[in-house]
């Protein structure tokens, strides 16, 4: 009699601990990394480590659309690069009616549910038979959500569906922590005017970027340039003016810049760019780019005063120019000043 009553007793505790050991190790997982990308990593892993599923998305939330985009696609889906520029409406399909009610939804038949969107579908051709969709929900804030596709098994254990869900919470968590993380460190090292890198980050920067170069033996260039009679701008329109161009510059640079390349306002109006494995002839070729992109520029038309500017550019790479960190930095220095106090806008570069 107590063998039979202990038995099931003894099924549920064990149940127990291996639910409360699962939770425990998801949330020192997921909770462990403060950038978005290893959070990312670790849910991937963790769902496929936990449920195996077949096919498994991971939509996230783009506030300022009000949409849903894919993250993670994982799959016998073709043309999953489509997915890449495919959106859905908040509100729209399951996935988007999760992320509207922050409230999960398990479909066992999508023929039978009015709520399902065929276009996912259509442009991947791929056939939807059920749909398990969990949202990433933090302080009643929907992030995203998790949807397992045609894993019809968990559909009926709610045991699954728990620790899903609690993957879910521990992942938006962590996703909302890294995204918070990010932001901070962004603002630390961020010009606030122009947006690029500011002055104590780019040194930071320039030596990763001269150790890289160091251990590649590739070239690494230094682009110095300053404006040319900004000072002009601020005694004739004032000091707001020239903050606006200031800042249109820096968008100029960002967005002629290649993303393995690096950007920052030195100070006043001095900017320095950092180019990785770029050779000094392929400096002086970007760094006319930049000069001429500046000199067709009529800046702060939008307030009708289509300012112009020219800029006084010195460029020195390593390790042909120098071999230290300082040393490259003040030699760039050093050429930009040859021009500025010489004929101005143009490039020196020996």
């Amino acid at each position: 009699m107590r063998c039979a009553m202990g038995t099931p007793q003894v099924t549920e505790f064990e149940r127990i601990k291996r639910h409360i050991a699962i939770f425990t190790e998801i949330g020192k997982t997921l909770t462990s990394s403060l950038t978005v990308n290893e959070v990312l990593e670790k849910i991937f892993y963790k769902v496929a480590e936990l449920f195996n599923p077949e096919n498994w998305s991971l939509l996230l939330v783009d506030e300022e659309r009000h949409e849903l985009y894919f993250e993670i696609v994982v799959g016998n889906i073709r043309h999953t690069e489509k997915l890449k520029n495919l959106r859905l409406k908040i509100g729209e399909g399951i996935a988007g009616w999760v992320a509207k009610t922050g409230m999960p939804l398990v479909v066992p038949s999508v023929d039978k549910e009015p709520r399902f969107a065929r276009k996912v579908d259509e442009a991947t051709k791929f056939s939807t038979e059920s749909i398990v969709c969990i949202p990433l929900k933090i302080r009643d804030k929907v992030l995203g959500v998790i949807e397992l596709v045609n894993k019809k098994d968990i559909a009926h254990h709610q045991y699954d569906l728990e620790i899903l869900t609690t993957v879910a919470d521990y992942a938006a968590i962590a996703l909302e922590n890294a995204r918070n993380y990010e932001h901070v460190r962004r603002l630390t090292i961020t010009d606030d005017t122009t947006g690029l890198y500011n002055a104590r980050y780019l040194h930071e920067v320039l030596h990763m970027e001269i150790e890289r170069a160091r251990q590649t033996g590739m070239p690494c260039s230094i682009i110095f340039f300053d404006l040319d009679n900004f000072k002009s701008v601020n005694d004739t329109h004032g000091h707001l003016v020239g903050s606006k161009l200031l800042s249109e510059i820096g968008k100029l640079i960002a967005e002629n810049l290649p993303a393995e390349h690096a950007g920052a306002r030195y100070g006043g109006d001095e900017f320095v760019l950092i180019l990785r494995n770029t050779s000094k002839e392929q400096a002086v070729d970007f760094c006319t780019l930049v000069r001429e992109k500046l000199n067709a520029q009529k800046f702060l038309a939008a307030d009708g005063l289509h300012i112009h500017i020219t800029a006084s550019f010195g460029v020195a790479t390593f390790p042909v120019d120098a071999d230290t960190k300082c040393r490259i930095l003040q030699l760039a220095d050093e050429r930009m000043y040859k021009i500025k106090d010489s004929h101005k806008n143009d490039i020196a570069f020996q």
